[in-house]
């Protein structure tokens, strides 16, 4: 194993980007469209300011990470002053997980590597996916086996479940602006008891 991201664990676990997944990974039903569709995450752009509160990061974090390449906007990217950088739910969802890789202490090098396979996946494969590090590397696990085989080691690693990083990303999405990427509407936050709630209010009138 080396420390750049680029080395083979033991066992030949694939550091980031590894091998295509064997068998597709799926995000939850519950964020499937069921019309066969892309979900509805594809559908949405947030800015800057809702991409910070989603991914618990500064809006200096933000704009330095974007300044430097480290995650830029998928959707779009400032263009001179008064440009507002639109970010996709991948990206805050990769944002959020540099955020955690970097309090752990994992190497940039090696979060460079892993963004480069976070941003180049399919969005529906990413929920079922667990990153493990060393610190130095970052390793994908698609499976159980995978798992015990990096910790058999005996080496000191932590790992980020990402299906769990996705729902913390969505919920938070859930309560801030948006804006419809073909249209440019703004969609205002709310979680769904919230207008249930209203419905109900409104009915009792």
């Amino acid at each position: 194993m080396t420390g750049n991201g680029e080395g083979t664990a033991a066992g030949g676990i694939s550091p980031l980007p590894g091998a295509p997944p064997r068998h597709p990974l799926r995000a939850p039903d519950a964020l499937q469209d069921h019309g066969g569709g892309p979900t509805a995450h594809e559908h949405l752009g947030y800015r800057g300011p809702s991409a910070c509160t989603a991914a618990g990061i500064t809006y200096r974090q933000l704009d330095y990470w974007a300044r430097t390449q480290l995650v830029q906007p998928s959707i779009r990217p400032a263009h001179g002053s008064g440009t507002q950088r639109l970010y996709s739910f991948q990206d805050i969802l990769v944002l959020k997980i540099v955020k955690r890789l970097l309090d752990a202490g994992v190497s940039l090098q090696s979060i460079r590597t892993a963004v480069r396979a976070l941003r180049s996946a399919d969005l529906t494969e990413l929920a079922g996916l667990t990153l493990m590090s060393d610190g130095a590397t970052v390793y994908r696990c698609e499976s159980p086996e995978e798992l015990a085989e990096l910790l058999r080691g005996g080496r000191g690693v932590f790992g980020i479940a990402v299906g769990a990083v996705w729902g913390d990303v969505e919920a938070a999405l859930s309560r801030l602006q948006a804006e419809r990427v073909d249209t440019g509407e703004v969609v205002s936050g709310g979680h769904p008891s919230d207008e249930l709630a209203r419905r109900r209010q409104r009915g009792a009138r």
